[in-house]
């Protein structure tokens, strides 16, 4: 996550990217069929989100 300083007014690049801990959750969620997501939270905030997917191969026939 990118934090700026008070000084420093964040770009338009940087606000047109999801970084809201709700929204990349969403990102992470976003083409999952199969698989999971695991979000890591200290003092209240989330600090890490893995994403874990997996691959099933077709069956043959």
């Amino acid at each position: 996550m990118t934090q700026h300083s008070p000084k420093t007014p964040p770009s338009e690049s940087a606000s047109a990217t999801p970084e809201t801990p709700a929204a990349l959750i969403i990102q992470a969620l976003t083409g999952l069929r199969f698989g999971s997501v695991e979000i890591t939270v200290h003092e209240g905030r989330v600090v890490q989100i893995e994403r874990r997917e997996k691959f099933r191969p077709q069956a043959a026939t």
